[in-house]
């Protein structure tokens, strides 16, 4: 029911002015399990029938592989991948969410920060800088992460902080470590040495000069990186029609 009040109130009046025949959906979280909870709630609101969901990183796949064999990256507030044989997902590795995974992730580096900052880790200055530029304080911070809902939108929305100071060592060292710990825990089980890696999301784009030296520190082979998807799932499904 929430999930189609959603689309009533901000898809169905954008839409409703058009003739739509078919719609393709992709989110997280759009597991097989709720993949038919997620149509009804579009067929309510839209009344279309012909509806296709598919998770995000489906999404990934289908923009920076299109139709051809490859792994695909999703570096966002949280990190994910697969390796794609240009139909299916054919290997997957699981997150694992930002406590136990996440490598790459801004959920994953503001964790970094948040506790290199906390155990004076952080160049001179800077843990007075993080913690005065977003109102914190050390028990405030043990209180957004430990007791508070949404503990990983709260790391990653620090993520402007690391790109800020993105020259300090201190920082730096954070960024090149998540990503040294995403390709080695994630992408070299993929059969990476015949395959390019592409990635999608803001962290991905971001720090694409620090992801580009890390993977060929690996013999990684990067192909696209991309902020958002939309373009490549454009033209995926233009190529099919």
């Amino acid at each position: 029911d929430e999930i189609a009040e959603e689309v009533k109130l901000n898809i169905y009046p954008v839409f409703n002015k058009w003739d739509i025949s078919r719609i393709y959906f992709y989110g997280a979280g759009c597991t097989t399990e709720n993949i038919p909870v997620v149509k009804n709630a579009i067929n309510q609101s839209l009344l279309i029938n012909n509806i296709e969901v598919y998770s995000d990183i489906i999404a990934a796949a289908h923009s920076l592989c299109g139709h051809n064999p490859g792994i695909a990256c999703i570096l966002g507030t949280g990190s994910n991948s697969c390796e794609w044989d240009g139909k299916k997902i054919v290997n997957q590795i699981s997150p694992l969410g930002f406590i136990l995974g996440d490598e790459g992730s801004g959920a994953s580096m503001g964790k970094a920060l948040i506790g290199d900052a906390l155990k004076n880790q952080l160049t001179h200055g800077l843990k007075e800088n993080l913690l005065e530029e977003y109102d914190l304080t050390p028990s405030l911070i043990i209180e957004k992460v430990y007791r508070q809902p949404f503990p990983s939108r709260f790391l990653a929305s620090l993520s402007p902080f690391i790109a800020k100071h993105i020259e300090d060592d201190s920082i730096k060292r954070i960024v090149r470590k998540d990503i040294d710990d995403f390709l080695k825990r994630n992408v070299m089980q993929y059969n990476y040495k015949e395959n390019k890696v592409n990635f999608v999301g803001s962290i991905a784009w971001h720090y694409s000069d620090i992801l580009k030296e890390s993977a060929n520190t690996y013999g990684i082979e990067t192909g696209k990186i991309v902020r958002s998807p939309m373009d490549g799932l454009i033209k995926y499904y233009s190529d099919k029609l």
